[in-house]
């Protein structure tokens, strides 16, 4: 049990963190307001580009910052459609996810099944060896501490700061906060950027970090689990790294139960993300606090033209 427990830990960071960085770019644009379901998009570019420079140029950290502007370069195209010429929301996501998936497996093709050499895990030594969370806290790759650094500076600055302030003003009543001088187009649109590259991002960790090779449809529906992961955490970043941790811990369970051969029903067990996803949503609908944490203008294109 004890083995089992240890490896399950150690892995988990590999299985949560796309979530959470997925999940966290998807806050900050509905938190200006903008719903934004091209996740899955972003993250499919940002594994299959991550993957592609990283081949071609060598260098893993390279393809981690080709990825963050891949999946930022797909979301301005998100929104110019929604913020500049306002056309809906749920539409212009789904067709982003769309071209997202063309854009790949038409450019990836040539990559596919080609491995490389991706980020290494740290090895710190004896630290690595302690019972049970030695190997979670101090044997992962440097992009997991960054990533989770990230999220909490997100999570601050959107609580504490002036620009946090305005951009949360923005989602909740963009009327007002026009009358009170912000730019409300721009931090719309600086958000759902920030939105594409954190899910390029999160792409690059599958690829680069999880795989260390490109296939076609790895980011397989993680961009749809994060969308839920944002109900779940109610719009906030730090309550979305506990949903990550039960989301990509469900996910995580599985290799490691067949690793020690046990005799589970692998179909089964590999839906349950998924049925997580589907939970959560059903308890969101139900339940009357989601109304209360989601930003009111989410969803609604603004036009200055009709502030009160």
């Amino acid at each position: 049990m004890e083995l089992f427990l240890t490896g399950w830990l150690t892995s988990l960071p590999a299985f949560a963190m796309p979530l959470l960085l997925a999940a966290v770019g998807l806050i900050l644009s509905e938190r200006a307001g903008v719903l934004n379901m091209g996740a899955e998009g972003y993250m499919a570019m940002g594994a299959m580009t991550g993957a592609v420079v990283t081949l071609t140029a060598g260098n893993p950290w390279i393809g981690v910052g080709a990825a963050i502007l891949a999946g930022a370069a797909l979301a301005g195209l998100f929104a110019i459609a929604t913020v500049v010429f306002r056309a809906d929301q749920i539409l212009a996501g789904l067709a982003t996810v769309a071209l997202g998936g063309g854009i790949t497996a038409v450019i990836g093709r040539p990559y596919l099944h080609k491995t490389f050499t991706g980020l290494p895990r740290l090895d710190p030594g004896a630290l690595a060896d302690l019972p049970l969370v030695g190997g979670l806290l101090f044997r992962q790759d440097l992009l997991a501490y960054l990533g989770l650094a990230l999220v909490l500076l997100l999570w601050w600055g959107l609580r504490a700061t002036r620009t946090g302030l305005k951009l949360r003003a923005v989602g909740e009543d963009p009327a007002t906060a026009d009358v009170a001088g912000v730019d409300v187009q721009l931090y719309q649109a600086g958000a759902v950027l920030a939105c594409g590259a954190l899910c390029g991002l999160a792409g690059a960790y599958l690829s680069i970090v999880s795989s260390n090779v490109w296939v076609e449809g790895m980011v397989n529906g993680r961009g749809w689990i994060a969308l839920a992961l944002v109900i779940f955490a109610r719009w906030n970043p730090a309550r979305a790294i506990l949903g990550a941790v039960i989301f990509g811990g469900a996910d995580a369970a599985l290799p490691r139960l067949l690793a020690l051969g046990a005799q589970v029903p692998t179909y089964l067990l590999s839906t349950l993300p998924y049925l997580l996803t589907i939970l959560v949503l059903v308890l969101a609908a139900l339940g009357g606090r989601r109304k209360d944490a989601e930003p009111r203008s989410l969803g609604l294109a603004y036009i200055r033209q009709d502030r009160r």
